[in-house]
């Protein structure tokens, strides 16, 4: 049986909190424990593939992938 890339995942075991964050402090945080994650890039792909709207996936915030989903449409707007 092939071992799924979520058994791999540095957040595995964390607070669900801790990568659903509700500030930006929270979100660089996040983005830490994805920093040290072998599966990260599996994770964002996932996330993106998926249309994942919340939380910290793969070292994104929901902005960074709704600009990987539709660069062309958000064009003008910020990341957060």
């Amino acid at each position: 049986m092939h071992a799924d890339w979520r058994d791999e995942a540095a957040c595995l075991g964390l607070p669900v909190d801790l990568m659903v964050p509700d500030s930006q402090e929270g979100v660089a945080r996040a983005k830490q424990v994805c920093a040290r994650c072998p599966v990260s890039t599996a994770c964002l792909a996932h996330a993106v593939n998926t249309g994942e709207v919340e939380g910290v996936w793969g070292g994104t915030s929901p902005d960074e992938r709704r600009l990987l989903r539709h660069p062309a449409v958000d064009a003008g707007r910020s990341l957060s």
